[in-house]
């Protein structure tokens, strides 16, 4: 297994990938603790003390690693499918699959993860990855906005992603067809609420209805 995680020139690049997924593994039965992390350093092998120093901020550092691996995963799959090809509302349906099928792991481990991260003192770390992983999204299907659109795109796509994780975690559809079917509906409900914006233009007494062209 190959790292996406560290530099190429790290010697515990594949050591530290094998870790962060025996304990991903160990989670979905001890949570994101530090009880899954020696769990999983012990089905491996490695010797005391070695987890703590590939892995120093303990589960949580192994979780954001993890995390911002799934992140980097979903962007070279987008590529590999050819999205740049594709209309914008189809890039960004891909992303949000293509994220949660091949690279949000385990449901239960996930779940956990979500618990762990929902506390007050992890709030930060929450929203840090939830915006590393729809930045990543929006990046590989093309966004090139760096006006005001740059930040509202980013939150759209987060509300429509968290939604969709959290409905993904109790679907038990064949081929999880039910959370693809809630995915195309959200998108629906956002392509509507910009269609509905652009009937609008803001003018020095509030907005306006434009014109209707004939």
């Amino acid at each position: 297994m190959t790292s996406e995680s560290t530099s190429p020139a790290d010697p515990d690049v594949e050591i530290r990938d094998h870790l962060a997924d025996a304990v991903a593994a160990e989670a979905v039965f001890e949570g994101w603790s530090q009880t899954a992390l020696s769990a999983a350093a012990g089905k491996l092998g490695l010797a005391s003390g070695e987890a703590a120093r590939l892995f120093p901020g303990g589960a949580v550092q192994v979780l954001t690693a993890l995390s911002e691996k799934a992140d980097r995963r979903t962007v070279a799959d987008m590529e590999k499918a050819g999205v740049d090809a594709m209309k914008m509302r189809d890039r960004i349906r891909s992303a949000v699959r293509i994220r949660l099928e091949n690279h949000a792991g385990n449901r239960e481990s996930v779940r956990r993860g979500l618990s762990l991260l929902s506390m007050p003192f992890h709030a930060g770390l929450a929203l840090k990855l939830l915006y590393k992983t729809v930045d990543a999204m929006w990046y590989a299907a093309g966004d090139t906005s760096s006006d005001f659109n740059f930040y509202t795109k980013r939150a759209t796509l987060a509300g429509v992603y968290s939604a969709t994780l959290l409905y993904w975690l109790n679907d038990r559809s064949e081929s999880s067809e039910a959370t693809w079917g809630f995915l195309d509906r959200r998108i629906d409900e956002v392509m509507a609420f910009e269609k509905f914006k652009a009937r609008f233009k803001w003018g020095g007494g509030g907005p306006k209805m434009a014109a209707s062209r004939k």
